[in-house]
Parts: C-alpha cells; structure tokens; sequence
C-alpha cells in the first residue's frame, strides 16, 4: 500500500468516525429531560409518509412586571409521542390538566415526530 492511499484511508476513516459522532450527538443522545404540567390544548396523528403523534400544551402561570405589577401568561409547549399508549392516554385528556414527562432531542427525526421534546410518560391527570 503506497503512502498516499494509506493517508487516504486515515482520513476517510477520521471522516466516517466524526460523522458517526455528530449523527449520535445530533439525534440520539437525550439532550435534557424534565416535567411539565399544564393543559392539553390538542393530540393527532399527522403526517404524510411517517403518521406521528403531534400535541401542544398550554401552561399557565404569573408573570411579574414592572411596578410590583403580576400579570397572567400562558406559554405553549409542542411535543410529539412516539408511545401509541402515551398518545391514547392523551387523546382521552383532551382539556384536562396533565403532568408530562419528556425527552429533549437536539434534532427531528421524520419518523419520531416534528418537535425536539418526546412526551415518554403522563404522570398525572386532574
């Protein structure tokens, strides 16, 4: 083997291992995880090739402005559910309060849904 196709395969072998390593970093390593309460505004099932579990969950709280003033905020968090069983379970929660435990990706993948955060368990309903 001359020197110049061993370098070749050096670098062509570098290449693939740091590829290798972004795709991983990129779309399967759990960026953060966490819980959130709030109500459920909507589930479905979307898509065109790849049908996901799309929701979104509005959560209320209090926002303090200037002047000792409090005023009320609601924020929307959108998450996709890749479990059938976490998505039927929120279908029938549709309007209730709902405690959510979550995944955070730092990519999309088409067949696990549009949005970065999973929705892995509902802890609670009231």
């Amino acid at each position: 083997m001359s020197k110049t196709s061993k370098i070749v395969t050096i670098v062509a072998s570098v290449l693939v291992v740091a590829l290798a390593i972004f795709i991983y970093f990129r779309f399967c390593f759990v960026y953060s995880t966490g819980v959130n309460a709030g109500d459920i505004n909507y589930i479905q099932r979307q898509g065109v090739i790849f049908k996901t579990y799309e929701g979104k969950m509005i959560q209320t709280g209090f926002k303090s402005g200037g002047n000792g003033m409090t005023k009320l905020q609601s924020n929307e968090f959108k998450f996709s559910v890749t479990d059938k069983a976490v998505a039927d379970t929120l279908m029938r929660c549709s309007g209730k309060h709902v405690e959510l435990r979550w995944k955070r990706y730092l990519g999309t993948l088409p067949w696990r849904g549009q949005s970065q955060y999973i929705a892995t368990e509902v802890l609670s309903v009231d």
